[in-house]
């Protein structure tokens, strides 16, 4: 197994553009490029491992059962609690045929799991090993342009306890347009708030940390709009505080002055 590069997610919104500059030479003409990112919110673990055997997309063109192509086939564990607050991982990149994909699943291996406490526990993962974590939204890819897609992973709300203590994996993972979206940065202090930071975009809930040692913060992923930011203390001496009228503009990065965190009065 092999562990992938991080990579600050901010970079790789900006490094978009809508002619592939850097396309495998393997591919041919009229193809497009697909590009896989994945990145997650905070959980209350102290890892949470997944073993991805494959990455895959299916043909509208074909049935259920057949059309599946593979791109990526390399298998690799990752942690996605170290995805979290502007990092990320490159699940696959690569050249695919032009036309139009129903679906994209990811091939799980054996080794997943979350570590609580100190302590491993197997992840089950229902039908990961075999038909795999399907993700129903269909895709064009078009002639020399590249589709860039991140998987927002809410690792929170993707794990269960089920019979006899078992940690079961039923995925919550939230598919975003990389290319159509932007992302907010900001710093709270004082740090000793260790603040956590929201927003909702549409049906979602968009949340990081502030870093513990600098409180600087990154809201990933956001579609173009204006946003309410929510800065919520989990030390309960300091109030909440909540910023609005954000503005996020495609493939740019919005910039929030220092936000100064008051204590409760007494």
């Amino acid at each position: 197994m092999r562990r992938r590069t991080l990579i600050l997610a901010w970079l790789a919104t900006l490094a978009i553009g809508g002619v592939m500059a850097g396309c495998s030479d393997s591919t041919a003409p009229g193809d497009g490029q697909i590009r896989v990112n994945l990145i997650d919110a905070t959980a209350p673990y102290d890892s949470v491992i997944i073993a991805v055997q494959r990455v895959e997309v299916h043909r509208a063109d074909a049935d259920t059962e057949s059309g599946w192509l593979a791109i990526d086939t390399v298998p690799a564990d990752y942690d996605l609690l170290q995805l979290v607050n502007g990092a990320q991982v490159v699940l696959a990149d690569h050249p695919l045929a032009s036309g139009r994909y129903t679906m994209m699943r990811l091939i799980l291996g054996p080794g997943s799991h979350v570590v609580v406490d100190g302590v491993s526990h197997e992840l089950v993962v229902p039908s990961g090993l075999q038909t795999g974590i399907k993700l129903n939204r269909p895709f064009d890819i078009l002639p020399d342009q590249l589709y860039e897609v991140t998987l927002d992973f809410d690792a929170a709300r993707s794990i269960n306890i089920v019979d006899h203590g078992r940690y079961q994996l039923q995925p919550v993972i939230r598919e975003v347009f990389t290319a159509i979206t932007g992302s907010i940065h900001g710093t709270v202090t004082p740090v000793a708030a260790l603040p956590l930071v929201w927003t909702v975009a549409g049906p979602d809930t968009v949340r990081t940390p502030a870093d513990p040692i600098t409180g600087q913060f990154r809201l990933m992923v956001l579609p173009a709009g204006t946003y309410a930011v929510h800065i919520d203390p989990t030390v309960p001496i300091y109030r909440d505080s909540v910023i609005t009228g954000v503005v996020v503009t495609a493939l740019h990065e919005t910039e929030l002055d220092t936000i100064q965190l008051r204590t409760v009065a007494r």
